[in-house]
């Protein structure tokens, strides 16, 4: 039995009788269904993980007609932030001289690749040595989401050349693929990573205010960036956004993977524009 993913890799039925031969990004493995060892695991959690990464990245040329119209809501709540930026940036960098220093350091170090990749990699790790499906398929999912959205990052913030508030220059002003730091603001780095990890971390949780708190969580880092003046509100917005979509996207490639789910119901999410005369925002219903 086999299930192919755009690597070409079987899938692994954990508890079964059989024998499979299942053909990996390291070369063929015999395997014996229901005695794998912990080498066995990482090897095929490994593939998933850059399996991942390629889904979420050539999504794009399979989107259908509701994936467009996200992403016309993403943009235009990206603009609709961005013609906010000036008088935002000014608003939180007044706010963050009275944020306590214990606020801003964990913003700060929850959104470091470093630390990120403790916290994915820790949670990845312990589903491995326990050999639990369920919780090596969430490590999988923080790992895989947040190598994708930490490259992406990276190329965006060189391609687009946005200053940052803090080095003095006006919103509008872009030097692309430049080195110097002060112009790699746009999108928020700390931003997707922190927001990936909670994002990815909601889905174990059906309740509503378990998934709320920890979107809260995982925006201090977001904020942090903005009371000391390093991103713009129109960067954080968008970091936001590719965080959902990224973890969106890998989640549904590893449906098919694996076999053990954290939650059964339909995992749809609706986007829509809130447009009122006092406010301005992209709700989302989940």
């Amino acid at each position: 039995m086999s299930c192919s993913s755009i690597f070409g890799q079987e899938k692994l039925q954990i508890g079964s009788e059989t024998t499979l031969s299942c053909s990996s990004i390291f070369g063929q493995e015999k395997l014996q269904i229901g005695s794998e060892t912990t080498w066995e695991l990482f090897k095929y959690d490994t593939a998933r993980i850059f399996g991942g990464m390629g889904y979420v990245y050539g999504r794009p040329l399979y989107w259908e007609k509701e994936d467009w119209f996200a992403l016309g809501g993403v943009t235009l709540a990206t603009g609709l932030s961005y013609l906010l930026d000036d008088a935002s940036s000014e608003l939180f960098v007044n706010q963050g001289k009275y944020v306590p220093t214990a606020i801003m350091d964990y913003g700060f170090n929850v959104g470091s690749p470093q630390n990120n990749y403790m916290i994915t990699g820790g949670v990845y790790l312990t589903g491995l040595f326990i050999k639990s499906e369920k919780l090596r398929r969430t490590g999988v999912l923080l790992v895989s989401s947040a190598s994708a959205v930490g490259l992406l990052q990276q190329l965006l913030k060189s391609a687009v050349g946005r200053a940052r508030p803090i080095s003095g220059m006006s919103k509008d002003t872009f030097r692309p693929f430049n080195s110097n730091r002060e112009f790699h603001s746009f999108p928020s780095g700390h931003t997707m990573l922190a927001f990936t990890n909670a994002y990815a971390i909601a889905k174990q949780f059906k309740n509503k205010w378990i998934k709320t708190g920890l979107y809260g969580v995982g925006l201090v880092p977001g904020l942090s960036r903005l009371w000391d003046g390093e991103h713009w509100l129109s960067d954080v917005v968008m970091g936001i956004a590719v965080s959902i979509f990224t973890v969106e996207a890998i989640d549904k490639y590893l449906d098919n993977e694996y076999d053990k789910k954290y939650n059964m119901e339909d995992k749809k999410i609706d986007w829509r524009l809130n447009l009122t005369p006092s406010q301005v925002g992209l709700v989302i219903d989940f």
